[in-house]
């Protein structure tokens, strides 16, 4: 615009200045035709002047051109400013808006927020209204009947503990008391085998403690405490207090880190089957009232010292050094020199009416548990080591200890289990056995491990244990069972002369006099019955049959109140020998009564 402004000014400077200039030449042309005109007329305005005068006004004219074009070029600019001003206003209008409508969104999500936040709230108040007051409730109840108690950050449980009144009918003696001595029942024409015998007893009941503290995340410690009254001192008697000695049956403490579980005490074997992989406390005894259990049934109650390895909840491994015994040397014409032990001494901790023998080493016993999804299988070994000490040139005419010397025998054997549930988890199908050498000690019989040659080296027997069970839960109250099993010692003898043996089982055994019932001997108070003459009776296999059931009267959080009734058929078989084979069996009857702590 400006250019515009300033080009048509040049153009009129342009045309006025042509003008100018022709009306020179025509002044000029006139002047001279004129001359006369001019003198004359000398009183009027010369030319230059009038051009002088029309160049004062063009200039004017372009000098208010100029300012006028000034002028529009101020306003110009003043429009562009105001034009860029106002862009850059709607700009940040726009922005503004744009940040608005951001904060608008942005407080329409807080308010939904808000609101869900108000309404979880608002759940959370009800469900606190009814949480307070049970949680509340359940502190009352945990503070008047604690499940457990806490001692400085100890869980100390009382659970498995009970009281127990028990009887026991058995056709014929044994002198055992509610303990069954397997081996011990009488042959069926004993002084025994022709009056039965009825006791009840009280000694059964058990106190239990279990104390749990939890280190951190990885490490657990654990003791256990375990008892009864089924032992006797040696004043103990049924004459009026029946002060019988209280009994370990567990004491062991327990270091649970990670997978890895170490625990050291009296325990249960690591023979024993179980029923969660390898742990303890969870060891699946026959369903009996009898304390000795069940013929066939492989198990031991010792000091130990376990270590175990769980891999996820399906496998475990675990290994065991236990204490070892030799409980007797059994057989017959038996040489005497060799010891392998000794009776406690007096200023010792042992019973001095009871024998010890001196162990060269523990036994040991490796198990690998399984559970796969459906029951518990087990496969196990056991090492042992029999020391004695032989004297060869110890003779009865000749008594010497020339020449003695230690002889170490080993043994052994391997066993298994398994346990399923059938029919809908309410019937438990159960197969355990052992099978060796000088493994009888951990068959529920006791029966003989070991006898001796005519040099009087040691010579293991070897044996095996067998049991079937079944428990069919009837109902949540009721429980039957049924077991049958036994153990089995094999011949182990050895010719010393013609028509005699030595050791155990021998077809040389004499057994005429096992059917005959010996009169009392002579010095007989009423309390010494008399062993049958010419009966030598080593026994082959206790076999047993038994039957029962637990009822719970009452099963919760007061305890459990629950009443058992148990019927045993035993079979004693003997080793034949000269004369008629011998035997003896027995019908046994059990009743129970107990109050379990809850």
């Amino acid at each position: 615009m400006k250019y515009c402004f300033e080009t048509l000014a040049a153009l009129v400077l342009i045309s006025a200045m042509t003008g100018a200039h022709a009306q020179t030449r025509s002044a000029r042309k006139s002047a001279r035709n004129k001359q006369t005109q001019a003198r004359t007329a000398s009183r009027e305005p010369s030319v230059a002047s009038q051009i002088e005068a029309l160049r004062g006004d063009l200039e004017g004219q372009i000098q208010e051109l100029r300012q006028q074009l000034a002028d529009r070029d101020r306003q110009l600019q003043q429009a562009k400013q105001a034009a860029a001003d106002a862009q850059a206003a709607a700009n940040e209008a726009k922005e503004e808006n744009a940040q608005q409508a951001a904060a608008s969104n942005a407080s329409r999500q807080t308010l939904a927020n808000l609101k869900g936040t108000v309404t979880d709230l608002q759940t959370t108040n009800a469900s606190l209204a009814t949480m307070i007051p049970a949680e509340q409730a359940k502190i009352q109840k945990e503070a008047a009947n604690p499940d457990v108690i806490h001692y400085k950050g100890i869980t100390l449980s009382p659970a498995g503990s009970f009281l127990a009144a028990e009887t026991v009918y058995r056709q014929r003696a044994t002198g055992g008391g509610l303990n069954t001595a397997f081996t011990g029942i009488p042959l069926n024409d004993a002084p025994q085998g022709h009056y039965s015998e009825f006791y009840g007893s009280g000694r059964q009941s058990r106190i239990a403690l279990d104390a749990i503290g939890k280190v951190s995340d990885h490490l657990t410690l654990q003791g256990y405490y375990e008892a009864d009254w089924l032992s006797s001192g040696i004043t103990s008697n049924n004459n009026q207090s029946n002060s019988y000695t209280l009994r370990q049956r567990q004491l062991w403490a327990q270091a649970h880190w990670g997978s890895m579980t170490f625990t050291g005490g009296q325990m249960w074997s690591l023979a024993t089957e179980t029923t969660k992989l390898t742990q303890n406390k969870s060891e699946i005894l026959p369903s009996v009232i009898d304390p000795q259990y069940t013929a066939g049934f492989v198990w031991a109650r010792q000091y130990g010292f376990r270590v175990s390895k769980d891999f996820g909840s399906k496998l475990s491994l675990a290994a065991s050094v236990e204490n070892a015994q030799i409980p007797s040397v059994a057989g017959h014409n038996l040489p005497d020199n060799f010891l392998v032990g000794q009776s406690g001494t007096g200023g010792g901790l042992f019973n001095s009416t009871a024998s010890y023998a001196s162990n060269v080493a523990p036994d040991f016993v490796a198990k690998l548990a399984l559970e796969p999804g459906w029951g518990h299988y087990e496969i196990f070994g056991i090492g042992r080591f029999f020391r004695e000490r032989v004297y060869p040139n110890d003779t009865s005419s000749t008594p010497s200890s020339a020449g003695a010397y230690n002889n170490i025998t080993t043994g052994g054997g391997i066993g298994g289990s398994l346990r399923v549930p059938t029919l809908h988890k309410h019937l438990d199908v159960g197969l355990k056995g052992l099978w060796g050498d000088g493994i009888g000690r951990y068959g529920s019989s006791g029966i003989a491990d070991t006898t001796v040659n005519p040099a009087g080296q040691l010579a293991l027997v070897r044996g095996f244990s067998a049991l079937s069970t079944l428990e069919f839960h009837v109902t949540p109250r009721l429980d039957l069972y049924a077991n049958y099993g036994g153990d089995y010692a094999g011949r182990r003898y050895f010719i010393s002369a013609p028509g005699k043996a030595v050791g155990y089982g021998s077809p040389f055994n004499v057994e005429t006099g096992c059917d005959t019932e010996p009169a009392p001997g002579s010095g007989n108070t009423g309390y010494t019955p008399s062993s049958q003459p010419n009966c030598t009776a080593d026994t082959k296999d206790v076999q047993e049959f038994t039957a029962g059931y637990w009822f719970n009267f009452y099963s919760g959080s007061k305890g459990r109140l629950r009443q058992g009734f148990q019927y045993a058929y035993f079979q004693r078989n003997i080793w034949s020998g000269i004369g008629a084979t011998p035997q003896s069996t027995n019908n046994m009857f059990w009743t129970s009564f107990r109050y379990y702590l809850p």
